[in-house]
């Protein structure tokens, strides 16, 4: 089930279940579902879209328009490079 190039394969191949199955899933503006989920199997998933739902739904969380409040939300980006995985310990403290 994991690609045996992987470096953690032995590891991960004893596992019993799959760790994350993957998935496809179409996903209107507002939540709501309007095709899939597809797990398992290859496949096509489609859907009709209304891009009309997408200037609406800004209605519901506009947080950086014209309801934005920097008080209560706030965007930063860290460019600096990142270690993504850490065990127990952290070189930055």
């Amino acid at each position: 089930m994991y690609p045996t190039e992987l470096e953690t394969y032995e590891e991960l191949s004893e596992q019993p279940e799959i760790m994350c199955r993957g998935g496809s899933i179409i996903v209107s503006p507002f939540g709501e579902v309007l095709a899939g989920p597809l797990y398992d199997r290859e496949g096509i998933l489609y859907a009709e879209l209304d891009m009309s739902e997408i200037t609406k739904s800004k209605v519901d969380l506009d947080v950086v328009g014209h309801y934005a409040r920097p008080d209560i939300f706030k965007l930063q980006v860290n460019s600096e490079p990142q270690i993504p995985v850490s065990y127990g310990y952290s070189k930055s403290h």
